[in-house]
This record gives C-alpha cells, sequence and structure tokens, in this order.
C-alpha cells in the first residue's frame, strides 16, 4: 500500500488561495503546539488580574496581589538606609581621625565617599579623581589649601570662592589686564617662573623677571615660589601645573588671573557624606 503524504491537496485540502498554481494547504497545527497557545492565552489573563496591568484615565489596574515595582524598590531603599544609619549615625558624630582610627567605620566612609565622589565630584575632577584642565588632581600631593583631613574637609564643606560665607576665598590680580604690569614684564616674570622649575632657557629675561616677581608676586607665592596653603597660592617649584606650565600659559595666568570655582558642599550634602568624601579623598594617595 502507497503511503499518504500529508502535505498533499488530496489528503489536507487547501484553503482556495493559489499563486501562479502554488495552492495554500490547509493543514492543521500541530496539538502540541496548540495546547501551549492555548495555555498563554490562559497565564496571560491570570496575569493581567494578578499583577498590575491595564492602563485607565488616571490610573492603571492595581490586580488581586496590589504588587509595584517602584514600591517594591522604595521599600528596598528604606531598608538599606535603614541598616546604614547606625553607621552614619557614628560618623556624623565622630570626628574624622576617630573614624580613621575605627576600621569598621573606615571602610563604610570609604565606601560610601566613592559612591558619593562619583555621583557629585566625578563630572571636575574625573572618575579616578585624576583632575583636568582646571579641575585639580587629587592623587598627588599638590594641595592648594592643605591635604590634610581636616583641610580637606574645610574645602568640601565650604567651596573655594563659592556662595558661602566660610568659603576659601582668595584671588590674583590680572597683572596684565589691569595695567599692573606691561607685557615685557609680563612675559620676563613668566620666564622667571618657569626657572623655578628648571624649565628656563633665557637666563637674562628671568634675571629681569625675578625683579618683578620680588615686587609683585612674594607676597602669596613666597620668596622661594614654593606657595602659601593659607592663601591658596600655589608652588611654583614643582611641575605641578592646574592650567600648565609653558610659557605661553604662565603669560596667560599673569596677565587675566584665574579664579575657578568649587561649590560649597553644606547644605547639598549632609555631614556624614562630607566626611565620607573627605576621608575617601584623603585616601586616594595624596593626603597628607
Amino acid at each position: 500500500m502507497a503511503k499518504k503524504d500529508a502535505n498533499t491537496p488530496e489528503e489536507v485540502g487547501t484553503t482556495g488561495h493559489e499563486w501562479d498554481g502554488i495552492e495554500e494547504l490547509n493543514k492543521p497545527l500541530p496539538k502540541w503546539w496548540l495546547y501551549v497557545f492555548y495555555a498563554c492565552i490562559v497565564w496571560a489573563i491570570g496575569y493581567w488580574l494578578v499583577y498590575p496591568a491595564w492602563p485607565t484615565v488616571s490610573s492603571y489596574s492595581k490586580g488581586f496581589m496590589g504588587y509595584s515595582q517602584r514600591g517594591q524598590v522604595a521599600k528596598d531603599v528604606a531598608a538599606s538606609q535603614a541598616d546604614k544609619a547606625v553607621f552614619r549615625d557614628k560618623i556624623a558624630a565622630a570626628d574624622m581621625e576617630a573614624i580613621k582610627a575605627d576600621p569598621e567605620l573606615f571602610n563604610f566612609a570609604l565606601a560610601g565617599g566613592q559612591a558619593a565622589f562619583g555621583d557629585n565630584c566625578a563630572p571636575c575632577h574625573g572618575r579616578g579623581a585624576q583632575g583636568a584642565f582646571g579641575y585639580p588632581n587629587l592623587r598627588d600631593d599638590a594641595w592648594l589649601w592643605g591635604g590634610t583631613l581636616d583641610a580637606i574637609h574645610q574645602t568640601i564643606q565650604h567651596g573655594i570662592r563659592a556662595e558661602d560665607s566660610a568659603t576659601r576665598m582668595s584671588m590674583m590680580p590680572a597683572f596684565g589686564k589691569l595695567g599692573m604690569l606691561n607685557r615685557d614684564q609680563v612675559a620676563d616674570t613668566a620666564e622667571y617662573v618657569m626657572s623655578l622649575s628648571g624649565n628656563s632657557d633665557d637666563a637674562e629675561a628671568a634675571a629681569r623677571g625675578k625683579e618683578v616677581f620680588m615686587t609683585n608676586c612674594v607676597a602669596c607665592h613666597g620668596p622661594d615660589g614654593t606657595g602659601n596653603k593659607a592663601l591658596g597660592a600655589p608652588n611654583l617649584t614643582d611641575e605641578l601645573w592646574l592650567y600648565g606650565g609653558d610659557k605661553e600659559t604662565i603669560v596667560e595666568t599673569i596677565t587675566n588671573s584665574r579664579g575657578g570655582i568649587m561649590p560649597a558642599w553644606a547644605g547639598r550634602l549632609d555631614p556624614a557624606t562630607i566626611k565620607e568624601l573627605a576621608i575617601y579623598v584623603h585616601s586616594l594617595g595624596g593626603g597628607q
């Protein structure tokens, strides 16, 4: 007996559709596929009833279980905050050295400070705190206002040239723009500043610039050019430059001055977070 072919019109019939001699067979789907399909429909209806699903005019159907992803996240966040509250209360009450001396508090503060740094400080100082043009590298030892725990805490809390009554404040005059020095004096002073770090190649200009420097710059930078942390005046004898150490850039700085601004984080961040930030920044390697 010849085997029947289930793929012929004689065995399964056709839908009546035909294109260029090709007929569309009316072959039924496998039963297992239909059963799975029906089960999915039943599952979907049950899901619609149990969980939030249907939009309404001003809200949505809550479902029999009343489940809400937003609500669950809010509960998880609240639970996490409650777990952290014990440590954060201790950090808020303790001084910086006491936190550093307590391994458990110190590790908690480091983790919290790293998170807060990524959220608030990385856009300017970089994700790795390496800094950028006009933004200090927090991993080296060049600290304009000091790199101790307390000094870093003060800077974070009150900012630099910020709208805060206790902010760090200093201002370098725009010697060229204000007519305090002429163009040649500015150029000679820049040459002298470069000589302090061994980068000058014009000894005569540097000698002339030294006279100008001693008259106009020593009050802040000191007679040896090593700076003054109490005034936020940078050390000019190293090769760490916030805006660049080539002559053109130094001339620009002397001519028009520089005045970067760091916001005061007091009032934006709570006291515990500010302490955590100070401890984290101090731990990066440049803290003193």
